[in-house]
């Protein structure tokens, strides 16, 4: 009962702060999975389309910058969705989507409900039903290499995982592969990637999932 009832408070200070929402500048590193191929060919994405790609991971790592006048240097929020439809497919709905938002077990209560507000700005309707609200340390490793990216490592707590590599020349089933889907939030730079590991073992969403070695992740930076 007292689990519920912070979270159902959280969730009301949440949309107070979303109706009066002003941001400041804000910038870092962004990682994101999905349970679609995003860089392949229409072969591929025609056979997963309508069964595959209804999941995604967002991970953001902030650099320097705040939301709402709070300060989030050095903190990270990772939302974990499940849709109703492939995202990205022009062809059917997602939406409603569910979501799960984990924050920074280091933030204080107002920097974690900035957290959320944040997140929700950067991801748009995707983000608006967030059914549960986790508190777990977060880490985001994103290796910087001359404006490219190599690998990424992401931990929610034991809920959620990410791990990704740069593409290479074995990466090519097709022949023709391209970034099939864009990011599903706004970036200043993104780059596709194969996400070594894709997890989500919690139970929120009413599904969890493990995959390995698809090209379904893109790494990049985000500013607002």
């Amino acid at each position: 009962m007292r689990r519920f009832m912070f979270f159902a408070a959280l969730v009301f200070s949440v949309l107070v702060m979303s109706a009066t929402s002003q941001a400041q500048h804000i910038s870092g590193d962004y990682v994101e999975t999905r349970s679609a191929d995003v860089w392949t060919g229409p072969c591929v994405a025609n056979g997963e389309v309508n069964l595959a790609g209804d999941q995604a991971i967002l991970a953001w790592r902030i650099d320097k910058g705040g939301w709402n006048g709070v300060s989030l240097d050095g903190l990270s929020v990772v939302s974990v969705v499940k849709a109703g439809a492939t995202l990205g497919d022009t062809y059917n709905n997602p939406y409603p989507a569910k979501a799960v938002m984990i924050v920074d077990d280091k933030a204080t209560g107002e920097q974690q409900k900035a957290l959320i507000v944040f997140a929700q700005a950067m991801g748009g309707e995707l983000l608006q039903n967030v059914v549960r609200v986790e508190v777990a340390p977060i880490t985001v490793e994103v290796s910087h290499d001359g404006g490219h990216y190599g690998k990424t490592f992401v931990r929610a707590g034991k809920l959620a995982g990410i791990e990704t590599r740069s593409l290479n020349g074995k990466d090519h089933l097709c022949g023709n592969e391209e970034v099939f889907y864009q990011p599903l939030t706004p970036m200043t730079h993104a780059m596709p990637a194969v996400a070594e590991l894709d997890q989500y073992t919690g139970s929120s969403l009413g599904v969890s999932w493990t995959m390995h070695g698809k090209r379904s992740a893109f790494v990049g930076s985000f500013a607002r």
